[in-house]
């Protein structure tokens, strides 16, 4: 059997690793420790290798959409339970456990929440072992299945200002996806989600099995070199990604834009060499000395040469001296909906640059 008790270590590592893989998005570290901390003192969860699933077991997708720089982003604890509750309510489903919906900081822990509350179990098998931008990188090929019919959930905002919402979407996965993210802007930023029941024989060829340990074991991979300090850390995470460094520098410009419920944005950082990286979220394009060395779904990331940590892209302010760490796509573990052509696509008119056949 391959079933692991979560505890406080391996939220922490699963944190950590979730920020590297979260390349700019994913959520915030913060969040990610809280939420984790509280599943793990709420009750037991376990993480399962979907080996321990059989094909017609279902499972679903947890997840957060928004903007990560929204100032007005209004999420608790409880909201995300809800979600998952709103799903079921207005489902005939029986589940056999829940899968993040992407590796991050914050994202990498969707899910623990609600598992902890229901007795579910974590399933090895997040939609995708890296952050992405879109709902629709997040499904997993679902939206190309014919008679599939999308149900998502989500719930957020403030209500002490008036924006509390839960939103109930069912039909085509395009057309919930973007109700989902208009519900996040209409909230403040930021919604929780559950959403797209669906089978483990279809998650064993299209999801990302093994993203969870992937991102714990690079958690624990910084957890290890923290003593050493900053260096140790950095040194730590391209070895256990088996990336490099491809310049060092202090960031000179940052441009970040809010709209349509994602960050979008450039920052620019100059040392040794000048390297700027695009972003919709999570970091999209990197240009060394004006070359294209990294494109996603490669892993670009951000690593702060004070503390050797991941900087996410709404957290990025000029004058921080920072590292850039590149993975190639082929050394992550992906799921299917970063690499179709019609995700890629969206990817391209929301930054202006290309990212397929170059």
């Amino acid at each position: 059997m391959s079933i692991t008790r979560l505890d406080r270590h391996l939220a922490e590592a699963t944190t950590l690793g979730g920020a590297v893989l979260g390349g700019g998005g994913g959520g915030s570290l913060q969040d990610g420790l809280e939420r984790a901390d509280l599943a793990v003192r709420l009750g037991s969860v376990d993480l399962l290798s979907l080996d321990e699933l059989n094909d017609e077991d279902l499972v679903v997708t947890a997840s957060a959409v928004g903007a990560p720089a929204a100032k007005d982003q209004f999420v608790l604890p409880i909201d995300h339970i809800r979600s998952l509750e709103l799903l079921l309510e207005n489902s005939s489903i029986e589940l056999a456990g829940i899968i993040a919906n992407e590796n991050g900081a914050s994202s990498g822990i969707n899910g623990w929440l609600q598992a902890a509350v229901m007795g579910l179990p974590m399933i090895d098998a997040p939609a995708n072992g890296r952050a992405h931008p879109t709902g629709l990188m997040g499904a997993m090929g679902i939206h190309r299945l014919e008679n599939y019919v999308s149900i998502q959930t989500a719930v957020g905002g403030n209500q002490d200002h008036g924006r509390y919402l839960e939103v109930v979407a069912s039909g085509r996965l395009e057309n919930t996806a973007a109700l989902i993210r208009y519900a996040s802007v209409q909230a403040g930023g930021i919604v929780a989600v559950s959403r797209d029941p669906i089978d483990a024989a279809y998650l064993r060829k299209h999801a990302a099995p093994g993203g969870t340990s992937q991102a714990i074991k690079v958690g624990e991979a910084i957890l290890a070199a923290q003593p050493q300090g900053a260096e140790a850390v950095i040194t730590a995470i391209v070895s256990s990604l088996d990336g490099q460094m491809t310049c060092e520098g202090k960031v000179t410009d940052v441009r970040l834009e809010t709209t349509g419920g994602y960050d979008i944005g450039v920052v620019v950082a100059e040392g040794d060499k000048r390297c700027e990286v695009t972003f919709w979220n999570e970091f999209m394009t990197m240009d060394v000395d004006g070359k294209r060395t990294g494109t996603f779904p490669d892993l670009i990331t951000l690593l702060s040469l004070k503390s050797g940590l991941p900087v996410g892209s709404a957290e990025i302010n000029r004058g921080q001296e920072v590292g850039i760490l590149w993975v190639p796509s082929d050394h992550l573990i992906l799921g299917e909906g970063v690499r179709l052509p019609e995700t890629i696509a969206e990817a391209e008119r929301a930054i202006g640059k290309p990212l397929q056949n170059l």
